[in-house]
C-alpha cells in the first residue's frame, strides 16, 4: 500500500522485550519502511531493538514504561520535541501508560493519534475505567480481535465506526516449517536436555512466565496423568520471567513437590520459537484469563502443530475445536489432563492432520502482511480525515 510522501510513523510501546504488542510494533515498522516511510519507536528499549534497527527503524529511547505522573509529564514533553523534530505524521500508542504521554503530545502538536487495544483491560472502578479509556480518546481504536472489539464497545460509549478489528498477524516466512533446518531443532533439544531417544509426546507452553498463563493448571493436570500410570509425555515451559523470579521458583517447587521433575522442564526464554514448535508435538495455552488474541495459539498452528487452548477470549476465534486443536475449560486440571491424553493417544498421524488443518487456516486468516496492510489502511483513513477540513478551508 502506498503511503503519503514523507510519511513518518511514531509508535509508542513500553518495552521491546517480548510479546504480541512488541512483535506487532516491529512488524508494522517494517511494513512502513517497505512502503517508503520512516518508522520511529519510542520505548524504554529491550532485546527486540536490534530487529527494529536491522529493518531500518529508529529507536527513541525514553522511560515511557513508567506510570509515575512526573515521568509521564516529562515523556509528553520529549514526545512533543520528537514529533516536531522528525515531522511525525501519525502517533500510534500500544499501551495505556505511554498513551497518556503520547496522546498529550499528539494533541499539542495537532498530530493524528491511533491506539491499539492489545489486551482486555478490566475495570472494577470508575477510576480504572477512566485510565483504560485513554486508549479510546484518539482518532481511531484498533482492536486485535473481534473479541477485543466487542469488549471495547461494551466498556466505553464509542461510535462503533471508530473501533476496528485487525487480527494480529504471523510472519509466515519466519514461522514456516520447511524453512527450519534440523540443526536448529537439534540445538534446542540438546540445550533443553532432552535425550535423542526420548519418544514421549512433547507439550509446549510458550509465553511469559506469569500466573495468568496457567502453568499451575498444567502441573496439576500432569499429576493426574501420572496418577493414571502415564509416563509417555514431556511438558516444556518456555518463556521469560521478566525478572519476576518468585513465580518461577514457585513453579519449580510445585513440579518438585508433585514428583514431576522427569516430566516437566522449565527451560526459560527461547529465541528460536519456530524450532521450539517443531521440537514439540502439541502446543498448549491454558490461560486463566481470556487472551485478547493469543499469538501463542496461532504461531504453532503456522508450524503445523495442533493446539490445546482455554475456551475463552480470542483463542475461540483462532483454534477450531476438534479440527485444529481442542478448547478446554480454563483452570480445570481434570479436563486438561483428559485433553492432553487424547492428544497423546491420537498418535502422530492424526495429530499431523490436525496440524495441517491449522496451518492452512492460519495462512488464510492470520498473515502478518494482511495485518500490516490493514493497519496502513487505517492510518490512511485517519490522515484523510485530517486532510478534509484543510481542503475545505
Amino acid at each position: 500500500m502506498a503511503l503519503p510522501s514523507n510519511f513518518t510513523l511514531l509508535q509508542v510501546v513500553p518495552e521491546l522485550e517480548t510479546g504480541g504488542a512488541e512483535q506487532s510494533t516491529i512488524d508494522v515498522a517494517r511494513a512502513v519502511i517497505a512502503a517508503g516511510g520512516r518508522a520511529l519507536v519510542a520505548t524504554r528499549g529491550g532485546r527486540m531493538t536490534a530487529r527494529l534497527e536491522a529493518d531500518g527503524g529508529r529507536l527513541a529511547q525514553m522511560p515511557v514504561q513508567s506510570k509515575n505522573p512526573l515521568v509521564m509529564l516529562g515523556n509528553a514533553a520529549r514526545l512533543v520535541d520528537l514529533i516536531r523534530s522528525e515531522k511525525v505524521s501519525l502517533v500510534h500508542a500500544r499501551s495505556r501508560a505511554p498513551a497518556f504521554s503520547a496522546l498529550s503530545a499528539a494533541q499539542f502538536t495537532h498530530t493524528p493519534f491511533v491506539a491499539t487495544y492489545h489486551g482486555v483491560y478490566k475495570a472494577k472502578s470508575g477510576l480504572k475505567r477512566w485510565y483504560n479509556a485513554v486508549m479510546t480518546r484518539g482518532d481511531l481504536v484498533i482492536a486485535n480481535s473481534d473479541y477485543t472489539r466487542e469488549h471495547v464497545l461494551a466498556e466505553h460509549p464509542l461510535d462503533p465506526d471508530k473501533v476496528i478489528a485487525i487480527p494480529r498477524g504471523v510472519d509466515l516466512d519466519r514461522f514456516n516449517p520447511t524453512w527450519v533446518t534440523p540443526d536448529r531443532v537439534e540445538a534446542l533439544r540438546e540445550g533443553w536436555g532432552i535425550a535423542a531417544d526420548d519418544r514421549r509426546t512433547r507439550f509446549l507452553l510458550a509465553g511469559r512466565v506469569t500466573r495468568i498463563k496457567g502453568h499451575p493448571t498444567i502441573i496439576e493436570a500432569a499429576a493426574r496423568m501420572k496418577a493414571q500410570g502415564r509416563d509417555d509425555f514431556l511438558i516444556l515451559f518456555a518463556g521469560d520471567d521478566q525478572g519476576r523470579t518468585g513465580y518461577g521458583e514457585e513453579l519449580a517447587k510445585m513440579v518438585a513437590d508433585a514428583g514431576l521433575d522427569d516430566r516437566i522442564k522449565i527451560v526459560g526464554h527461547c529465541d528460536d520459537m519456530p524450532a521450539a514448535y517443531l521440537l514439540a508435538d502439541v502446543s498448549i495455552l491454558p490461560t486463566t484469563v481470556p487472551e485478547s488474541f493469543g499469538r501463542a495459539a496461532v504461531e504453532p498452528q503456522a508450524m503445523g502443530r495442533p493446539v490445546i487452548a482455554s475456551n475463552h477470549g480470542g483463542t475461540t476465534e483462532t483454534v477450531v475445536d476438534g479440527i485444529s486443536g481442542w478448547l478446554v475449560p480454563p483452570g480445570e486440571p481434570t479436563a486438561w489432563a483428559a485433553a492432553m491424553l487424547k492428544a497423546i493417544d491420537l498418535g502422530p498421524g492424526r495429530r499431523g492432520e490436525m496440524g495441517e488443518a491449522g496451518m492452512n487456516r492460519t495462512r488464510q486468516l492470520y498473515r502478518v502482511d494482511a495485518m500490516c496492510e490493514a493497519t496502513l489502511a487505517a492510518y490512511e483513513r485517519v490522515l484523510a480525515a485530517y486532510r478534509l477540513p484543510r481542503e475545505r478551508d
